[in-house]
């Protein structure tokens, strides 16, 4: 919503660029969907090590990791 009203604030002060953010918005989004997801898999890796890390812990009955 307030993506939504920064864009209507910026069409009342200048509405060409307005335009043009709103033309210029799916080709920025395609062009950032590979860092995205870039980004979910490092997350994914990072996940493993982390429950890889704290196996030995589980398994020998320490506090579980959240």
């Amino acid at each position: 919503m307030g993506t939504f009203l920064l864009w209507l604030l910026l069409l009342v002060v200048s509405w060409p660029l307005a335009l043009l953010a709103l033309i210029l918005y799916p080709f920025v989004w395609i062009l950032l969907l590979p860092f995205r997801l870039l980004g979910i898999a490092v997350e994914g890796v990072f996940a493993f090590l982390r429950a890889l890390l704290s196996l030995p812990a589980r398994v020998l009955g320490g506090p579980r990791a959240r």
